[in-house]
């Protein structure tokens, strides 16, 4: 239920996505006051932001909240954009979540015992703060897009909605990860010319062991601690880094598939190193093409195969043998240079995914890289919380699979227990 923004409130939520919604429902059943903020006008999450053709990538099974499963009639498909944006909307209007909309947050700092919050709607005091704003803050655009020819059209996926937007002509795709893959599909099915710039995300597959490979990711986030295998967490990694490496190449269009860099460029593509510079209409490029695209393919043995294999073991699941996976036999051409008027590209599209941005917290809440700090969503600032950030625990907790998980533990470790 949309309702208005009171004075004062024992708890904050920032953000009415499925993260925000997840701790409005934990909230309601413990019976403490609360109201949401949405800066958006209409609820339905982030996913509003989405491009037309978007489809979950995940299977739609996922897209289940806390106290409400699944229940449509294709849950292993891979639901569309308004799909899920209404999804996320209607349980809003199933828990009756107080939320407060066009309240976006401009400020917001500790005072007294709690917290004074400046939103678009007024000011509102707060005993607590629980900050759901999600695993994607402001879009990434690189400092060499400044060197770009002004004629040419530039945008970043965030702001990226149809194939029929750009203006005629080819396009650059800088970013090979869940969503530049994914867009270089759609431009290349629209009959675009595409190039694009491989960077460092990995491929997995579509389906492993006979179910599609998030079957077996969200087995090891909600089962894996109890047979010892488990996704590795945020100080685990050997570089804090590569917290921010793009998502791993999958699809949920066609009925779900693997995109394959290699079968791209085979039919028509042009796959380069990565954009170091620019000088007038020429685009100079790093020499790490093939090291990326080898990468890519090792990806999925090197990071979650064993891992899968050893889950599988040691829960006794009956599941068949690996299956082989569809693999291009296809060696592209590298190139140092390409020059955009020679090559008729008309559209640089910036696929470089986000970076955090929590500058409107007057509080030491973030580490160098620009994160919260935070240990399961608590942070050491009385009465400040998060939810849904990127890698708040591991890999998992800004997606669909990680997310019950993390509102449940944040509800446990906040002492929400019924009163």
């Amino acid at each position: 239920m949309t309702t208005s923004l009171p004075s004062r409130v024992e708890y904050l939520v920032v953000g009415a996505g499925q993260a925000g919604l997840a701790m409005s429902w934990h909230l309601q059943r413990a019976g403490r006051e609360h109201v949401l903020l949405e800066r958006r006008s209409t609820l339905g999450g982030g996913w509003q932001d989405r491009w037309d053709r978007f489809r979950l990538v995940t299977p739609n099974w996922t897209a289940s909240f806390p106290d409400a499963p699944y229940d449509g009639d294709d849950p292993d498909g891979y639901m569309p954009r308004d799909e899920l944006v209404a999804r996320v909307a209607g349980y809003a209007d199933t828990i009756a979540a107080p939320v407060v909309l066009e309240a976006g947050v401009e400020r917001m700092g500790p005072s007294g015992d709690g917290w004074l919050v400046d939103t678009a709607q007024g000011r509102v005091s707060a005993d607590n703060v629980i900050v759901a704003t999600g695993g994607f803050g402001v879009p990434r655009i690189p400092p060499v897009a400044n060197e770009l020819p002004t004629h040419v059209h530039q945008l970043h996926a965030h702001h990226y909605r149809g194939e029929a937007d750009l203006p005629p002509g080819a396009v650059l795709v800088v970013g090979s990860g869940q969503t530049g893959v994914q867009l270089a599909e759609e431009l290349m099915a629209a009959g675009r010319k595409v190039y694009f710039c491989v960077g460092s995300a990995g491929r997995v597959p579509r389906r492993y062991r006979g179910r599609d490979i998030f079957h077996w990711l969200a087995h090891v986030v909600e089962d894996g601690p109890s047979f010892g295998t488990v996704l590795p967490t945020a100080p685990q990694l050997p570089d804090p880094r590569m917290r921010f490496a793009g998502n791993p190449q999958l699809s949920g269009h066609g009925g779900g598939h693997e995109p394959d860099l290699r079968a791209m460029a085979r039919d028509g593509a042009v796959p380069l190193g990565r954009l170091k510079g620019v000088d007038g209409s020429r685009c100079y490029l790093g020499d790490g093409l093939m090291h990326d695209l080898d990468a890519a393919d090792r990806f999925f043995n090197e990071r979650f195969r064993e891992l899968i294999d050893a889950y599988i073991e040691a829960a006794g699941v009956d599941a068949p043998p690996p299956e082989p996976r569809p693999h291009a036999d296809y060696e592209p051409v590298p190139h140092d240079m390409v020059d955009l008027e020679a090559a008729g590209i008309s559209t640089v599209l910036w696929t470089c995914g986000y970076r955090p941005d929590y500058s409107w917290i007057d509080a030491p809440v973030t580490d160098e890289l620009g994160l919260p700090v935070q240990d399961r969503g608590v942070t050491e600032i009385p009465g400040l919380f998060f939810i849904g950030s990127l890698w708040q625990y591991d890999l998992a907790s800004a997606t669909l699979v990680g997310l019950r998980r993390d509102a449940g533990m944040l509800a446990e470790r906040m002492g929400l227990g019924p009163h």
